[in-house]
């Protein structure tokens, strides 16, 4: 008999606004420094909150925050400021002291 898997989405478990916060975080603590793992945590928050509600919170269309969003997207810094401020998120500077 075979196993059967189901699609596993992280955007399932964000049901809080800590979840959120946790999972932003520790995004931004992983990232390898390119900012594709804090681009697909916007995204999966995005979609966890609703894409068409942060299209209207942010004034960009759906379809353009998809894109910006994805896996192939680059989005401008502009947009990433929009979209963390939209879905109520904060960053925070921290000295790092080695």
């Amino acid at each position: 008999m075979a196993e059967k898997f189901s699609h596993w989405d992280s955007a399932d478990y964000l049901k809080t606004e800590e979840d959120i916060a946790a999972y932003f975080d520790a995004c931004l603590e992983e990232d390898p420094g390119d900012g594709t793992l804090i681009r697909h945590a916007l995204g999966t928050i995005a979609r966890a909150r609703g894409m068409t509600r942060l299209a209207h919170d942010t004034g960009m269309s759906r379809e353009g925050l998809y894109k910006a969003l994805s896996d192939s997207g680059n989005p401008e810094f502009s947009t990433i400021i929009k979209v963390i401020r939209a879905l109520g998120i904060h960053i925070r500077a921290e000295a790092v002291h080695s």
